[in-house]
């Protein structure tokens, strides 16, 4: 059925992380309801809503920085291009931010 995609490690982690965090954010509301806050973010949001918001800034972070790799590895001057797991740190620092301080 999966056969179409490639599952490399980066990819199985990335789904696991997104699946772990909506199980803990369904039992986190259901255990503590949510209310509006505002934050740096020009609105006020749930939790919910800043998951949803920082899910998908952690996924166009992702892309911008796939797509610079060759890039980065020109301008760097590396011998091939950098780890993905770069991305996926830097993305998952950005979600973080944005649950937090959104």
């Amino acid at each position: 059925m999966f056969d179409w995609m490639v599952w490399t490690t980066p990819v199985a982690v990335f789904f696991t992380c997104i699946a772990l965090m909506l199980v803990g954010m369904t039992v986190w509301e259901y255990k503590s309801p949510t209310t509006l806050r505002r934050g740096w973010l020009p609105m006020e949001t749930t939790r919910g809503d800043r998951l949803f918001i920082g899910l998908l800034s952690a996924a166009y972070l992702n892309l911008v920085f796939i797509g610079l790799a060759g890039k980065f590895q020109e301008w760097m001057s590396l011998e091939a291009e950098p780890s993905i797991w770069i991305s996926f740190v830097l993305s998952m620092g950005l979600l973080a931010l944005v649950m937090r301080k959104g």
